[in-house]
């Protein structure tokens, strides 16, 4: 019999700034008795955490910091050995963040993060996701706001439709997305990396689709959609080019209570046409510039890794993601997934959740890389509820079916 791991959990990166807020929830939220420590690559900077977190628990001053570098694989290995979970939010992960799932999948230790990059998704299933399900390991990215809400609504509202009338043959959900909020140095820098790698993005989703098993016998949709007046959601709709979209048909491809037929779009709710173009015109522009190598890094230096929002712009900060089902054969279901600050304090409320799922609950015998919803699905939402999120029904007025 194998020796017991000294950490339920390791949380990487502590002393970034989505790090710490992730330290502060788990000083607050982690049950009596787990065993967690603090890993990075600066001892004098973990410690100034730690000192952090024992204002809030006395009994955070005895927790373990284990000094790590990104890019020393013999350190990450021991980290990973050292622990049943380890959470990551070291990105850009593109950059910072295959080293630690590599030493994750090959140790057998479940992995948690909040990327939104795809091409580092995909990169990390064709290189490591064999040798995860050969090791026992669970490798679940995008636990933040990219893409938990998104992922897991999807699930909800497929399992309320179901128990409320029954399976369904060809299903398609809308979900739209209206944030207030903003993003810290360490998202921005993700998002420009993503952006300035679109033809290496194309690529590595090409080189997955050859190799990723396809569902025998059923659909899984992502249509982009094109931008158009929602009745569902009472606003503008505009295709939302993130990573969510392929979360949620990953998860449509595992698990058969999607049906036989199943679709998933995805866009921002904006309730001005002329804010919707503009918004638009920002991400081409962005995106523009972030092809060209002196912009792109003058861009970087406007919001430097570790910066975020103060805690009262924080507390101001909501998201509220709206899920509009329709069923071939006329049934309908709105619901709605609702928070507070979406891009750090849910964030970071989501990334610890989803970690004290796979140490704790009773969850199904898998392993590989995996979604939210396949991973820890329905224990993970009734977690995230318990902690403040809201998942719920909405009304559907006559004549609000999803769509234009």
């Amino acid at each position: 019999m194998a020796e017991p791991r000294p950490y339920d959990l390791v949380l990487f990166g502590a002393t970034g700034f989505t790090g710490g807020l992730t330290a502060e929830y788990l000083a607050r939220a982690a049950p009596e008795g787990c065993r967690w420590a603090l890993a990075g690559r600066d001892e004098r900077r973990l410690a100034a955490v730690r000192a952090r977190l024992t204002r809030i628990d006395p009994r955070c001053a005895d927790l373990p910091l284990l000094v790590a570098d990104a890019a020393d694989h013999r350190a990450l290995r021991q980290v990973a050995g050292s622990a049943r979970v380890v959470v990551s939010t070291v990105g850009p992960y593109l950059r910072h963040g295959e080293p630690l799932v590599a030493a994750c999948a090959d140790t057998g230790t479940d992995y948690v993060d909040l990327t939104g990059e795809p091409e580092f998704v995909d990169r990390m299933y064709l290189r490591h996701h064999e040798r995860a399900v050969a090791s026992g390991a669970r490798l679940v990215h995008a636990c933040g706001f990219d893409s938990a809400p998104h992922d897991l609504g999807v699930l909800f509202t497929v399992d309320e439709l179901v128990r409320r009338s029954g399976p369904v043959a060809r299903l398609s959900v809308e979900g739209f997305v209206r944030v207030g909020g903003t993003v810290s140095g360490g998202t921005f820098a993700s998002a420009l990396t993503a952006l300035s790698r679109p033809r290496a993005m194309a690529r590595a989703a090409r080189a997955r689709r050859a190799v990723e098993p396809r569902p025998k016998g059923r659909l899984v949709r992502t249509p982009t959609g094109l931008p158009h007046r929602s009745r569902a959601a009472r606003a503008w709709a505009v295709p939302l080019p993130t990573i969510d979209p392929q979360v949620v048909s990953r998860s449509a491809a595992a698990l058969d209570a999607y049906g036989p037929d199943f679709g998933y779009a995805h866009y921002a709710a904006v309730r001005r046409l002329p804010v919707a173009l503009a918004g638009l015109g920002a991400v081409a522009a962005l995106a523009l510039a972030a092809q060209l190598p002196a912009l792109r890094h003058a861009l970087e230096r406007l919001r430097k890794p570790g910066d975020g929002p103060g805690p009262e712009q924080r507390a101001r900060s909501w998201f509220a993601v709206r899920f509009a089902a329709r069923a071939q054969d006329g049934r309908t279901l709105l619901t709605e997934v609702t928070g507070g600050d979406p891009g750090y304090q849910e964030t970071a409320k989501m990334l610890a959740e989803s970690a004290l799922c796979l140490a704790y609950d009773d969850l199904p015998p898998l392993a590989g890389q995996l979604t939210t919803a396949v991973a820890m699905g329905r224990p993970l939402i009734d977690r995230l509820t318990a902690a403040g999120l809201s998942f719920r029904v909405l009304p559907t007025p006559p004549r609000t079916a999803p769509g234009r």
